[in-house]
């Protein structure tokens, strides 16, 4: 299990301007969203990376290409990019809206799960499925 600060603000990405027929999509887990977030987002290098993550840096290595290469494969070939759950834990607990697709956490003072965007009362916890 590899450890995911927040999951994907996105449930997918697609391309656009494409009008070939659709292709199978690309399903990037939360943990290679993560490894990329460290790596090309936040500049950790591999070692800070796989610390934070809860892996060894082989590991996190082997996590890093898995991403990388999705990625250009989604490019390259014109596929939807869709993120999935994968082999995380979060580091802690967040949900999703039903309503406006927003990922949050709620503070455990508050009693309601309610979206902090849209207001909505359809939220579900983020879990393995």
């Amino acid at each position: 299990m590899r450890k995911v600060v927040a999951p994907p603000g996105f449930k997918g990405y697609r391309p656009y301007g494409n009008r070939v027929r659709r292709k199978k999509q690309v399903d990037l887990l939360y943990e290679e969203y993560e490894a990329i977030k460290l790596t090309d987002y936040d500049l950790m290098n591999h070692q800070e990376a796989s610390e934070l993550m809860g892996v060894s840096r082989a590991t996190f290595a082997r996590v890093y290409e898995s991403a990388r290469r999705k990625i250009a494969s989604a490019l390259v070939e014109t596929r939807e990019i869709r993120s999935v759950f994968g082999n995380a834990w979060l580091d802690k607990s967040w949900y999703v809206c039903n309503a406006c697709h927003s990922r949050f956490t709620i503070p455990a003072t508050l009693i309601h799960q309610t979206c902090p965007i849209c207001k909505s009362k359809q939220t579900n916890l983020i879990s393995d499925t």
